[in-house]
């Protein structure tokens, strides 16, 4: 099972082989823990140097090279296109989607002072939260979760944003002050909901994990995944999406920001097998109200 070394990622994958076993008790799973790229340049922004597909080339290359199986991934960080061997027929039960407000002297976003300095990497939320509050200024934080949690430790910012998902599979939820809502932050394509990658043309692997799958969270992910294609490929711009079901109707809502506050949405509502397509109409919708000018002025 290939996974990151980050201790998040090792946790998560701890987690899915706790899952295997309990499934198939004479099965062996070993951890492959790799180094990706994007773990080793944490001095330079993701855009710089390829985006979030960067955190699962590695773990794919030993996937093509037969060095591993599987491997396990944060949604929210595999590229829309995957490698023509390469498919994601398995994601578990989605954990809390949204993002926290963490700080060692505030309790919540509102309460900060004017200027007050919060730390985030991610252009989703930096645009969205610029929206709620132009006074306060973000600045770039990158690094797992225990680096991030030190540094706001260390004083080097008054708060920080993250995914509740990762704090609560570390059980720290403790450090979390407040929630924001869905829309408040929409969040990004997949978030907190873990995948299992594996080769097409290995049957057995597959038959193996396909009992994890959670059908609810597969049809949710993949529609949010084609709001993102659909606007150009990987979510390295400030674009969300986000999917839930209810009974038989599928809710797709998607979100394009740029650095002055100005934020687009669409929302869809359908049957959850049409997911897809509804995804590629949230970003048609988006489209026709003008996405691509603000997008490129990231992608320039």
């Amino acid at each position: 099972m290939a996974t990151r070394e980050s201790p998040l990622a090792i946790k998560q994958a701890e987690l899915v082989k706790a899952m295997l076993l309990k499934l198939h008790p004479h099965l062996t799973v070993d951890l492959l823990g790799l180094t990706t790229q994007a773990d080793s340049m944490l001095d330079m922004p993701l855009l710089e140097i390829g985006g979030k597909g960067l955190f699962v080339k590695e773990l794919e290359q030993a996937l093509l090279e037969g060095r591993a199986d599987v491997a396990v991934h944060s949604m929210k960080d595999v590229p829309m296109e995957l490698a023509a061997e390469l498919h994601l027929p398995v994601m578990l039960k989605r954990e809390e989607v949204r993002d926290v407000f963490i700080s060692n002297h505030y309790h919540s976003f509102g309460e900060l002072p004017s200027n007050a300095v919060v730390g985030t990497s991610s252009l989703r939320r930096q645009t969205q939260l610029h929206a709620l509050r132009a006074d306060i200024a973000f600045q770039p934080l990158r690094g797992n979760i225990n680096t991030r949690l030190k540094r706001l430790d260390q004083g080097d910012y008054a708060a920080i944003v993250l995914a509740a998902a990762g704090l609560k599979r570390m059980d720290w939820q403790a450090r979390i002050r407040a929630y924001f809502s869905i829309e408040q932050l929409l969040p990004a394509a997949g978030q907190g909901a873990l995948g299992i990658e594996c080769r097409k043309d290995d049957t057995h692997t597959l038959e193996l994990i396909a009992p994890l799958n959670d059908e609810t969270t597969y049809t949710c992910v993949q529609a949010e995944r084609a709001v993102c294609q659909a606007l150009g490929g990987n979510c390295q711009v400030p674009v969300a999406a986000y999917a839930e079901q209810h009974h038989q109707k599928l809710t797709v809502r998607g979100l394009v920001a740029n650095e002055k506050g100005r934020i687009l949405r669409a929302t869809r509502e359908g049957h959850p097998q049409e997911g897809e397509n509804m995804g590629k109409r949230v970003a048609e919708e988006l489209l026709q109200q003008g996405a691509m000018t603000l997008l490129k002025a990231f992608l320039t």
